[in-house]
């Protein structure tokens, strides 16, 4: 037989392979564990991603019906449970695994933990604006709990000294990750408390998993930074990295440099400013000297140092005419007065009594009452008659 007869095609060829996958018991129902990475999520709904570990990678494939069930969203460099069935892929004559169940190796419930204690202490108080301490401006003493080997110490150190020679950093070395690590890092602020031995404290580490930044997650961690009377800055992981010592610490810094920077001032800044505000200052006074010399020479200047009398003269010419007024008005007013008192007495001697007595009439009484009318008299009534010029007693008969 001629041996292009004995060949196959590669669609043949990748069909055979297929069917010793679906054969194999094992491929169809296989639990794997990995790292993911290239993970795609299709606007169809499926998910395209790969499973790695140090050595080796397999490519896989969750279609949108078992995507859905997913109770989280994976990403890249997520450690993963994967469950499915490896399988061939005709086509491209490639195998991978067709995923049918997925779940977080152990980060679930690690972050599940951490949410439950986020939420109870923020409901404690712990997160409160309220409580947090200021950082002093210029502090003199910078502690800085981290582990003493590493490149975390090194940067806080040379920006610190690069920003004020004159700051002195003590190391309390604590390990940072582990068993036993947030024990270690409570009893590290709790010494410094006690102790009184700085001014701020810099709890810092550098990036890492969830599980490796672990210990600055323990309750036994905030409790200790909420408690310290010295104020705290956190400087745990990298930028995107957010822990509950970041949420209790007085300040959270993006790194550990920066943590320095926000624990140091500029010294050499401040310097600059100091001089430019020396300056400023300086200008403003002399500024100020000319305006004072200006008025100074104004006011000698002025008349009334160089004729002080004339002042005073031209006060007495003023009093002399407010007199006149014054006197003016005084002599306005009687007379006014004088005309009113006039027409009030002529008006009272036009209504008085006696001025009917001049004229003829007279007034009788009897006993004290002045009679208006012959009946009021009886023959032998002993009266009274008012004349203008007297009065005569009478008997009426």
């Amino acid at each position: 037989m001629k041996y292009q007869e004995m060949a196959i095609t590669v669609t043949e060829l990748n069909k055979y392979i297929k069917n010793k996958f679906v054969e194999d018991e094992y491929l169809n129902s296989v639990l794997i564990k990995g790292e993911i990475s290239n993970f795609k999520n299709h606007y169809t709904g499926h998910m395209y991603f790969t499973l790695k570990d140090e050595n080796s990678l397999i490519k896989c494939i969750m279609f949108k019906s078992y995507a859905q069930k997913l109770g989280f969203m994976p990403q890249d460099g997520m450690k993963v449970f994967a469950f499915g069935e490896v399988s061939v892929f005709e086509r491209d004559g490639v195998y991978q695994i067709y995923v049918k169940a997925m779940e977080e190796d152990g980060l679930g419930a690690l972050y599940q933990k951490y949410e439950e204690l986020k939420k109870s202490l923020n409901e404690k108080g712990y997160f409160d604006e309220s409580h947090k301490q200021k950082i002093p401006l210029f502090p003199k003493e910078i502690g800085v709990l981290t582990s003493n080997t590493g490149s975390v110490i090194k940067d806080i150190i040379n920006v610190s000294t690069r920003r004020n020679p004159n700051v002195h950093i003590k190391l309390f070395p604590v390990p940072v990750q582990g068993v036993g690590a947030a024990e270690k890092i409570a009893e590290g602020i709790k010494f410094m408390n006690e102790k009184k031995l700085v001014d701020v404290l810099i709890l810092a580490r550098g990036g890492g998993s969830l599980e490796d930044l672990w210990p600055f997650n323990e309750k036994i961690v905030a409790d200790a930074i909420y408690n310290s009377k010295i104020p705290v800055i956190s400087a745990v992981g990298h930028e995107t990295d957010f822990t509950i010592s970041d949420f209790t610490a007085d300040l959270r810094a993006p790194t550990p440099s920066a943590a320095a920077e926000l624990a140091v001032p500029n010294i050499f800044d401040l310097k600059e400013k100091i001089n430019t505000d020396k300056k400023r200052l300086r200008l403003a006074l002399i500024k100020k000297l000319e305006v004072i010399q200006l008025r100074y020479q104004k006011c000698i200047s002025s008349y009334v140092f160089k004729e002080p009398t004339r002042f005073i003269q031209d006060n007495y010419l003023k009093i002399d005419v407010y007199l006149k007024r014054l006197e003016k008005m005084v002599k306005e007013k009687m007379q006014d007065t004088k005309q009113r008192y006039i027409k009030e007495i002529s008006k009272l001697d036009a209504l008085s009594p006696l001025k009917t007595l001049s004229r003829g009439y007279s007034i009788v009484e009897n006993n004290g009452e002045m009679i208006k009318s012959a009946k009021k008299l009886s023959t032998g009534d002993e009266i009274k008659i008012k004349f203008s010029d007297g009065i005569k007693e009478a008997k009426v008969k």
